[in-house]
């Protein structure tokens, strides 16, 4: 986003978490650890002073994993104590906090009540979107307002189309349940269960995304749009996808432990599977695939084994 950004003209500064993160990015022009082989522009400016990048700043993207969410909020919160200019937060995170199984911009809300908050989601693989291809996002924000239209207005351009959404809630489930059935859909291709199955458990993984993005407060025809449909589709194919990719090893036969343990990216859909399966209970919700993903994330079932119990279940109307 930063390189689409400064694309675009605007000004942009780049805060990594980590010194030492800071550092190297600076030095190589290049974030090596997460974004490897595109150069950042000259125009972007990369700060470890929070402070610093605060001043002058209309919108904060907040663009880490969910676990860290709050403390960086707290942290820029601290930051922003006195005059600012500040307009807006908006979140790129897609997972649920663990603790209290509060998505990203009920986060936000809370520890900005008087700032526009909002999130953009959706099909947003972030290198092609630093090439340039072409790109569909959502942008979900508290209130439809000047900002919020300024904002999808000074994001958009020929490469990348940003559409407004009122159903906060909505986008942000949406956007963090896609991530869990993309997990399912790696242990299909791990499983090699082919097209015919692949394309059928997409189908009804949308059926229960839909049904329980509802149950949560989202609205129907939310789920069906980019930040749902679109989104679960990209996820469940794409090969760069690090939630489809994770399912893909875990039925290949690696512990999902051992995984999380060895890599520097975050696998959301790992953490907020849990963090669901807690909710549907509150819900009382029945899940079935989410159910059997669980099951094998955090109760060691087998792959092969999950999948009988799915194709065994009672037959049924599909609507």
């Amino acid at each position: 986003m930063a390189i689409h950004i400064a694309r675009l003209n605007h000004g942009i500064t780049l805060v990594p978490r980590r010194l030492e993160h800071v550092q190297a990015v600076e030095a190589l022009r290049e974030n090596k650890d997460y974004l490897p082989n595109f150069p950042l522009p000259n125009s972007i400016k990369i700060t470890g002073d929070l402070a610093l990048a605060l001043k002058g700043t209309d919108i904060v993207l907040l663009a880490c994993p969910s676990v860290g969410l709050r403390t960086l909020c707290t942290s820029i919160r601290e930051n922003l104590k006195g005059k600012h200019s500040v307009k807006a937060v908006v979140t790129l995170c897609k997972g649920l906090e663990i603790s209290t199984l509060l998505p990203p911009a009920s986060i936000v809300k809370d520890i900005f009540p008087n700032l526009l908050c909002g999130v953009l989601s959706g099909p947003t693989f972030a290198g092609e979107v630093a090439i340039g291809k072409p790109t569909a996002i959502t942008l979900a924000t508290t209130q439809e307002d000047e900002i919020a239209v300024a904002i999808q207005s000074n994001l958009s351009n020929s490469q990348l189309r940003v559409y407004r959404s009122g159903d906060l809630i909505g986008v942000e489930y949406a956007g963090c349940l896609k991530n869990v059935y993309a997990i399912g859909a790696g242990i299909c291709d791990g499983l090699q269960l082919g097209d015919n199955a692949k394309a059928a458990y997409l189908t009804r993984s949308l059926h229960e995304l839909v049904k329980i993005g509802i149950a949560l407060g989202g609205q129907a025809q939310t789920f069906y749009g980019l930040s749902g449909f679109g989104d679960l589709v990209a996820t469940c194919f794409g090969p760069w996808s690090r939630n489809r990719t994770f399912g893909q090893r875990v039925a290949e036969g690696h512990s999902p432990q051992s995984i999380i343990d060895s890599q520097k990216t975050v696998v959301e859909g790992y953490w907020a599977t849990d963090c669901f399966h807690k909710l549907l209970a509150q819900k009382h919700l029945e899940c079935p695939i989410l159910k059997e993903i669980h099951n094998i994330l955090y109760a060691n079932k087998a792959p092969r084994e999950a999948l009988v119990s799915l194709m065994n279940r009672p037959l049924k109307s599909e609507v």
